[in-house]
């Protein structure tokens, strides 16, 4: 498989649905051609839940889930052995989404105390917890200690002693995972690869001997494997065969020092979706993914001279991400001349002689991706059809930053206009969950849709209740500047 290309090309109708970027219940209405998710008109939503919203389409959500689920499981006992497949809660999570995801048959890959307390609000089997982070507080080992977290992933030397001590404080034996670098690449952004060494999660894998011999000195630990994530927004397996290689070939040596097999291994995620046509096409199937990890894994565990471990998956933007919408309002437009070296400095504007600016009601507040990553997405008219010509646009936000660019280049009808409703695709991974309050402008509500209703599932913010957070001194406290009113 080979990363998709992420040049944009001019659609042939800048109206169309694509099936593989949106959810599949997106569809064009024969209501003036609206746009409807789960059969429910955008415009009805925006109406009643206001904009920007962000849409998570319930049934796309958890038919995904099953999908990678059943999938990497099958494949596992093709060759064996089983497989726990963990959704990772950093893409989304709220209470419902967890739930949903527990219902799906899958396990939870928690990063934070906030994320623990979620999922433990969800209904989420302590057991079926993975607890991850580089940076994991005394506390916060406590508590998922206390709470009978399956899995806690150690990151530094330093956890190994936080995680044995708060274990035997709780008269518990406290499974973990070692996590390790494994030194392969994955192909993408910088800020997605996650298993080169000069960074801050994981272990270089020379290391594992020493740090897992440490976590086995301690009667309240339970060495379980080792865990590795290559990255993430991945279309190619390239790279976890190579990281599987490298890692199945340290246990013979980890087999030696726990004096059995290490029964488990745990790939991380991190495959890719569509976020616009151009990349669709090599979108590898979730079946063939799995089918390819399986044949890896039992290669390389034959290679390596150690039985085919247990294997554990975590998943998160693949499951989540097809599943979100947002939906924006139009507010301005403006059009500006692309002459010059404007014109000629990006070939990948397709010819256009102009591109239109279309400001909406959000921005980098509710999707910091394209400012973090430079990452695309596909934008469409919501409230109608236009047999307009199309034009060139950048879709912009509202805040104060020139880099405030929600879709950098798209193809839309050129008489977009105030008052429009816009929506971008493929939002449900990482825009929620790295949203803020940049300019104060609240974080939208996230509502789900399921058979032609809607529901709130995570109350958006209002102005008063970000100035509620302000401290306003009462004239009695005096200036805290000098030490007066301690």
């Amino acid at each position: 498989m080979t990363q998709p290309s992420t040049a944009p090309h001019a659609p042939a109708d800048p109206n169309a649905i694509d099936a593989r970027v949106f959810p599949p219940s997106a569809r064009r209405g024969s209501d003036c051609g609206q746009l409807e998710l789960a059969g429910i008109r955008a415009t009805e939503l925006v109406e009643r839940h206001g904009s920007p919203l962000y849409v998570i389409d319930e049934a796309a959500a958890r038919s995904r889930a099953s999908r990678i689920r059943t999938a990497l499981q099958a494949e596992a006992e093709r060759i064996g052995t089983t497989a726990t497949v963990y959704y990772a809660g950093k893409a989304f999570l709220c209470v419902e989404v967890a739930r949903w995801m527990a219902e799906e048959g899958l396990a939870i890959d928690v990063a934070s105390g906030g994320e623990l307390a979620v999922a433990l609000a969800a209904g989420a089997d302590p057991a079926r917890i993975g607890f991850h982070g580089n940076n994991k507080s005394e506390r916060e080992i406590a508590r998922a200690v206390e709470a009978g977290v399956g899995t806690i992933i150690i990151d530094s030397e330093i956890e190994t002693e936080r995680v044995a001590a708060a274990a035997a404080r709780a008269g518990r034996v406290q499974r973990v995972r070692l996590r390790v670098n494994s030194g392969v690449h994955a192909s993408t952004h910088d800020y997605l690869a996650t298993s080169h060494e000069d960074q801050k999660f994981g272990q270089p894998l020379a290391d594992a001997p020493r740090l897992v011999a440490a976590i086995l000195a301690h009667d309240s630990l339970d060495f379980v494997g080792l865990h590795c994530h290559i990255g993430s927004q991945i279309f190619a397996t390239d790279g976890f065969r190579e990281s599987a290689r490298r890692l199945l070939g340290a246990y013979p040596e980890l087999q030696r020092l726990a004096g059995r097999p290490i029964p488990e291994l745990n790939l991380g995620g991190g495959f890719g979706i569509a976020y616009t046509s151009a990349q669709a096409d090599a979108v590898p199937d979730i079946a063939d993914i799995a089918r390819e990890l399986a044949d890896i894994v039992a290669e390389t565990a034959a290679e390596a001279g150690v039985a085919v471990p247990a294997l554990a998956f975590e998943p998160g933007r693949s499951v989540i991400g097809q599943a979100g919408v947002t939906l924006y309002t139009v507010g301005t437009t403006k059009t500006v001349q692309l002459t010059g070296s404007d014109a000629a400095a990006d070939p990948a504007d397709l010819g256009y002689a102009e591109r239109r600016y279309v400001s909406v009601d959000g921005g980098m507040s509710d999707n910091p991706r394209p400012a973090l990553y430079g990452a695309d997405y596909t934008a469409r008219l919501a409230n109608r059809l236009s047999d307009a010509d199309p034009a060139l646009v950048r879709v912009v936000g509202k805040h104060c930053e020139s880099g405030d660019i929600v879709v950098p280049r798209e193809v839309l009808p050129g008489d977009v206009r105030p008052g429009d409703t816009l929506a971008v695709a493929a939002t449900g991974a990482y825009c929620w969950s790295l949203s803020s309050t940049y300019n104060y402008v609240p974080r939208p509500p996230v509502i789900a849709v399921r058979d032609g209703a809607s529901r709130l599932i995570v109350r958006g913010q209002t102005e008063d209740e970000l100035l509620a957070q302000s401290v306003v001194p009462s004239p009695h406290e005096g200036d805290l500047g000098n030490g007066a009113g301690k």
